[in-house]
């Protein structure tokens, strides 16, 4: 090419020196020109095309290859490709045009690729397994390999040595290689263990007070895991800390589809009592434990005659009390309300007295496992059970505060408001 435009300009009366460097600058300019016209077929013709088939198809995995511009930067290769074609007009630069060229196509390649693999990160999370075994580590993993061996065939072209070469000399610096991608290695292998035994999935709710971290995952990469915490702040936890610390997972939880109350009430001890005649009258009339009371009064009436109990004395034979009765009645309220799970284990049991009194605990699931559902219903369970307290002769447990000392002091006869009622005050500790 550059030996017809000298021919052609020393034909003109073009001096021979001039005319070499003119048909240089021709030949230059008309590669450079071929390179633009294959940049602009490539991205405005093929690439529109591309473009529009896509967006009229109804393969989605084609729309995210074209969301992460995989295409388009392929597309930066056309020029490239041109240049080393035109790199034999300058035989004397050929090796040097060529390896530069192959250089970028090198880099072309890696970026694309790397967009390919963002892409099939992409099209993998549309399918349900993805929640379950998420391949973000593995990408990044394969990412680094990319960057690792591009980088080494990129380097070796330009200096015109073999790959093997530096690869020898990588491994004399195995040692520096294993400090600096130390936490890459450590978050590789604890991904795929974390990913084998299924520990941890993207959206489960995990608490690690270790790190703070107390909510949903919301990512989990080759060297952290993102937990997004339920007051709106995110905690970065290394991956490999998730195999060598210990975490709590509810996942298990929210699919059983049960979530568990386990709180206590105080009675305070001097309330609890054998059951009157009297009071057993009220208590048949209230419905969850009518028959309960009507099935007992047979039992242990029918227990005494056999056993010839003295009845003119409360500690002989069996009698009823309130805080039994009591906790009949909440069993059978757990068991009707609507909200309680039952086919999970419910109990209502007696702890250890304490100071504080007897602890009656309660141990249910609702139904709901949503965070504020659950505290909802559990606010409701336990309103209505200090509210129904009183009705079997019980009191509530609670150390005296400043309002009881200013009772107690009107009750001495001191400092008495002459318009108080002292027959409305309420004496909670007599």
């Amino acid at each position: 090419m550059i030996e017809l435009f000298n021919n052609w300009l020393t034909s003109t009366g073009i001096a021979g020196g001039l005319s070499i460097y003119i048909s240089n600058g021709i030949a230059i300019t008309l590669i450079i020109l071929l390179g633009f016209t294959a940049n602009f077929i490539a991205k405005k013709l093929i690439l529109m095309v591309l473009v529009q088939y896509i967006k009229n198809n109804r393969f989605k995995w084609a729309n995210i290859l074209l969301e992460k511009k995989v295409f388009t930067r392929l597309s930066h290769i056309a020029p490239a490709i041109v240049i080393t074609a035109f790199a034999g007009v300058f035989p004397q630069y050929q090796g040097v045009i060529q390896r530069f060229s192959l250089a970028y196509m090198i880099i072309v390649g890696i970026f694309s690729i790397d967009a390919l693999l963002d892409a099939a990160e992409d099209i993998y999370k549309t399918f349900e397994v993805s929640k379950v075994k998420p391949i973000k580590s593995i990408v990044q993993v394969f990412k680094i390999f990319l960057y690792l061996i591009g980088g080494i065939w990129l380097v070796s072209i330009i200096i015109d040595r073999s790959p093997l070469l530096l690869l020898s000399g990588i491994g004399a610096l195995s040692a520096v290689i294993m400090l600096v991608f130390k936490d890459s290695m450590l978050g590789l292998a604890a991904g795929m263990q974390l990913a084998a035994n299924d520990m941890v999935r993207i959206g489960d709710w995990i608490e690690m007070p270790k790190y703070g971290a107390d909510g949903d995952v919301i990512d989990i990469t080759l060297n952290t895991v993102k937990v997004q915490n339920f007051d709106n702040t995110v905690t970065t936890i290394p991956t490999y800390a998730m195999i060598s610390d210990s975490f709590k997972n509810w996942r298990v939880m929210q699919e059983s589809g049960g979530r568990r109350i386990k709180r206590s009430i105080y009675i305070d001890t001097t309330s609890i009592k054998f059951c009157s005649d009297e009071m057993l009258g009220k208590f048949e009339k209230i419905q969850y434990i009518a028959e309960y009371i009507q099935n007992k009064k047979l039992e242990l009436a029918e227990y005494n005659r056999v056993h010839n109990v003295d009845p003119s004395q409360l500690v002989n034979g069996r009698r009823l009390t309130n805080i039994g009765t009591f906790r009949a009645y909440l069993k059978e309220y757990l068991k009707n309300h609507p909200h309680i799970h039952n086919g999970m284990t419910q109990i209502v049991r007696h702890l250890p007295p304490a100071e504080y009194g007897l602890p009656i605990e309660i141990y249910a699931f609702t139904n709901n496992t949503a965070w504020v559902n659950y505290e909802s219903i559990q606010a409701d369970i336990f309103d209505h059970i200090l509210a129904v307290v009183p009705q079997f002769d019980l009191r509530i447990h609670q150390n005296p505060t400043g309002y009881d000392m200013r009772l107690m002091t009107i009750g001495s006869g001191s400092n008495v408001d002459e318009t108080s009622n002292q027959d409305d005050i309420y004496w909670p500790y007599t």
